[in-house]
């Protein structure tokens, strides 16, 4: 019996779409529609999420923060609030504890300070940070390098860019993603650029050549540790090269006298 009523419920919706003028392969088609345009409609939304997500680190470090004229400690509390919001509003993951985050981090650690090493054994090359002008004069070379540089620009910049925008943008613009990122990161640099006096064009070029390595070891190992230990040592050891320099030097200066 409920076989009789399924074939006549079956045939009654059938003599009804008829009825109507669509037949079953037009609803198919029409799903199908309504599936591509609703992944349009995703698409639409991504790469519009990711635009917001490429101009509110440029107007917040080369506009708002600079508009706030806060001392050094200052911006570090506000960087790091910044970065903070915009893992959350982005749905950022950076993935702090990856292994291989710390593996891959660590070895591009010890190149760079190992190049430092080198450098600061060549008088020629040694000479150079001497002549750099001091661009930190609101702290001590300790708490610049204990707390400005690694959370107020290392994790904060690591948080924003590596950790949350570079996923935004593989999803919404695939392979042109790490050359948006890396770029990005250089412009976020201009404002910086222009008040210690350097050239803007130099400091985008060299930051966004950065970016590109950091956003490397982030899709190497899905995490951005790896960018982070990296900057930290490139940070720290160029804080650093004038200390050393003028040490080696004062010490070179005394073993020469105490000879003669």
């Amino acid at each position: 019996m409920r076989r009789v009523r399924s074939r006549v419920g079956g045939g009654a919706a059938l003599n009804l779409a008829r009825s109507v003028g669509v037949s079953p392969g037009a609803r198919a088609v029409a799903r199908d529609d309504r599936k591509q345009s609703g992944g349009a409609l995703r698409r639409h939304c991504v790469a519009a999420e990711s635009v917001v997500a490429l101009a509110l680190p440029l107007a917040w470090n080369n506009r708002v923060l600079p508009a706030l004229d806060l001392p050094l400690r200052g911006r570090t509390v506000a960087h790091t609030v910044f970065a903070v919001g915009y893992v959350a509003v982005f749905g950022g993951r950076p993935k702090w504890l990856s292994a291989s985050g710390f593996r891959w981090g660590i070895g591009s650690s010890a190149v760079v300070l190992a190049g430092y090493a080198v450098a600061l054994s060549i008088p020629a090359v040694r000479r150079v940070p001497l002549e750099v002008a001091e661009r930190v004069p609101e702290t001590s070379t300790l708490e610049w390098i204990a707390l400005h540089i690694p959370v107020g620009t290392v994790l904060a910049e690591e948080a924003v860019f590596r950790g949350t925008l570079d996923r935004l943008l593989d999803d919404a613009f695939g392979p042109s993603a790490p050359v948006l990122a890396a770029l990005d990161f250089g412009l976020w640099h201009v404002h910086p650029a222009r008040v210690a006096g350097d050239s803007v064009a130099a400091t985008v070029l060299a930051t966004t050549a950065a970016g590109l390595v950091f956003g490397v070891l982030r899709r190497r190992t899905g995490s951005a540790t790896a960018p982070a230990l990296l900057h930290l040592a490139i940070n720290i050891g160029g804080a650093l090269m004038p200390v050393a320099a003028r040490w080696i030097e004062e010490l070179m200066g005394r073993s020469a006298r105490s000879a003669t």
